[in-house]
């Protein structure tokens, strides 16, 4: 069986910001899609309470890659894996489980649902067709839970799974000719997904070692692929153990807000008055400067955390440097504690220097890259 070596499994924690305590637990996984036992690593530390342990060595879901050819825009993969582990943790709770990504549902399965579960493309259709037969799923993507056991191994006892939905579809009545699109309201579009996501769970309880594991899905919707912004979650429920029967949903309200906006403006006026301040005072005293770009996440209408990113063009170390110091200065004075901050300083397209302030947190962490 294949093992890591104690020094590469070092150097995966040390990039991910840990400390030396490699003192890692050697396990055994069972993989029911696979009848061989596999040698795994449990790390011994946890980056904090609100992050999953992972299974080294690192294994690739098995419809890896798959998402960057169904989903455009970038924002929504990164969102769609990073918010669907955030919801995780309701059904699933860090501290007592392993994070994997998903090894069952293949690459070969999630493209025939994209196929099975949407209306059908023609190749001679009117625009009206398209319109009223969009495309609405996108994508479908798995991840697993796992418990370590008394017997020193590590079985699956859960999984999760996101559905990407579509709320706007581009589309051709002809190939080369002109690209339309339609819009799908948020209502038609879980309407489809409820449909889809039944479907799609009645499969799952076929595929050998998913027959009877409680299972989380969650829809989520997707942004233009233009979009500044990624999309959200919308909606989630959980399938018990063994069950086949999708229940009620239970509505998420989460978005994503570009600063400065219009619906920055019209949703979280004082938020974007505090970014456009942040702006004018970083204005006054840097002429180089040429403008901020915003990100607020808001659950349930209240800020959990701004991301600002200040593109400047730099002369010399010692300005990075500068200028760091100033927007530390400016973001002790003029952004609240009760939400998480990250503010990126990039020049040409790198990153310069990196703040950063968690919630409640009296003081922000810097760091200048060299």
């Amino acid at each position: 069986m294949k093992k890591l070596s104690i020094w590469i499994i070092g150097a995966l924690l040390l990039l991910a910001g840990c400390g030396p305590d490699v003192n890692e637990d050697k396990v055994v996984q069972d993989n029911e899609s696979n009848s061989k036992e596999k040698q795994a690593i449990v790390p011994s530390y946890q980056l904090s309470e609100e992050n999953y342990k992972m299974i080294l060595p690192f294994e690739p879901g098995k419809a890896r890659g798959v998402i960057v050819d169904q989903v455009a825009n970038r924002l929504d993969i990164d969102e769609m894996e990073e918010g669907l582990r955030r919801h995780s943790k309701d059904v699933y709770d860090p501290s007592k489980y392993l994070f994997q990504e998903g090894q069952y549902i293949t690459e070969e399965l999630v493209i025939e649902w994209i196929d099975k579960l949407n209306p059908k493309k023609k190749e001679k259709a009117d625009k009206d067709y398209y319109e009223k037969n969009p495309r609405y799923l996108s994508h479908i993507l798995e991840q697993n839970y796992l418990v370590k056991k008394e017997d020193n191994s590590v079985s699956l006892q859960g999984i999760s799974i996101g559905i990407a939905m579509k709320s706007n579809y581009q589309f051709q009545t002809e190939t080369g000719g002109p690209t339309y699109e339609t819009n799908i309201s948020q209502a038609k579009m879980m309407e489809q997904a409820n449909k889809i996501a039944q479907k799609i769970i009645k499969d799952v309880r076929k595929i050998k070692g998913l027959e009877k594991v409680p299972v989380m899905m969650a829809i989520y919707r997707e942004e233009a692929q233009s979009s500044p912004v990624p999309g959200n979650f919308v909606a989630k429920t959980t399938i018990p153990e063994g069950s086949s029967t999708i229940g009620d949903w239970k509505k998420i309200d989460e978005e994503y807000v570009l600063f400065p906006s219009e619906e920055g403006k019209k949703k979280y006026y004082e938020d974007q008055e505090i970014v456009n301040s942040f702006g004018k005072e970083i204005a006054t005293y840097f002429p180089n400067y040429v403008g901020i770009i915003g990100q607020g996440f808001y659950v349930d209408g209240k800020l959990q955390k701004m991301t600002i990113e200040i593109p400047i063009e730099f002369y010399g170390r010692s300005e990075v440097v500068g200028f760091t110091q100033y927007a530390y200065g400016l973001i002790q004075e003029m952004f609240a504690d009760h939400y998480a901050l990250e503010v990126k300083i990039t020049s040409s397209d790198k990153l310069e220097s990196f703040i950063y302030r968690n919630a409640d947190a009296k003081k922000p962490t810097v760091h200048i890259l060299n």
